[in-house]
């Protein structure tokens, strides 16, 4: 599974350049070292051609769901039947999104607590994208509509393979335009797959990253 993550792009110009988005920031972005889940994360979404960068809510809440904390149970989506399950399904097929970040956290799945927790990222250190869906929930009473995510997971490389069975599907950069844009289900689905064990690096991190109340470069400083 994947939850918590890192963005720490020192802008948002930095972002911009890396993921093709024109215009001016909608919203004040800083760099992130423990991102959990409920929270707000950022996402690059498809409109009109074009592509967005703005924040999403981590947790996606089904268009049909008749309450928001749905979301909370809905973090991550299983890659081998986000197809076929009704809370995916629809956003699979029209609601793709690129989830930027530069590294996750996985914590030993065995042992006395608490567990020793493990920060992974690319070997090169550059930002890529998490494979991601998109929803938008609206309330029954009217209120404003909520705008939600979630990340894709696929069994583990061999380099987290000791630690914990599944990881999360991070897109190679050849792939990210076809992940926005395809309405092929089949060659969207052989996108999911374990990133190269090799291109990556991972070592133990202190449980500072246990909280999501800390959120400083402590988080990812090697033990």
């Amino acid at each position: 599974m994947c939850g918590r993550f890192t963005l720490t792009a020192s802008s948002y110009n930095q972002l911009a350049l890396r993921f093709d988005i024109g215009g001016a920031p909608q919203f004040e972005y800083h760099p992130r070292y423990n991102i959990a889940p409920s929270q707000s994360v950022l996402a690059v979404i498809t409109h009109e051609g074009e592509r967005r960068l703005g924040p999403l809510r981590w947790g996606l809440i089904p268009f049909w769901a008749k309450e928001p904390a749905i979301g909370n149970k809905m973090i991550n989506a299983r890659s081998e039947t986000v197809h076929e399950k009704p809370s995916f399904r629809s956003a699979f097929q029209r609601r793709r999104c690129l989830i930027p970040a530069d590294g996750f956290f996985e914590w030993e799945r065995h042992g006395n607590p608490p567990r020793q927790p493990y920060y992974l990222h690319l070997e090169s250190g550059e930002t890529f994208a998490f494979a991601g869906l998109w929803e938008r929930w609206t309330p029954a009473d009217g209120d404003d509509p909520i705008y939600s995510c979630t990340i894709l997971t696929t069994d583990a490389n061999a380099l987290l393979q000791p630690i914990h069975p599944r990881m999360p599907v991070i897109l190679p950069k050849e792939q990210e335009e076809a992940w926005l844009q395809s309405d092929d289900a089949e060659f969207l689905k052989t996108m999911l797959k374990p990133y190269p064990a090799e291109e990556m690096k991972m070592y133990p991190v202190s449980t500072t990253v246990n909280s999501p109340k800390n959120d400083r470069e402590a988080c990812i400083t090697p033990l």
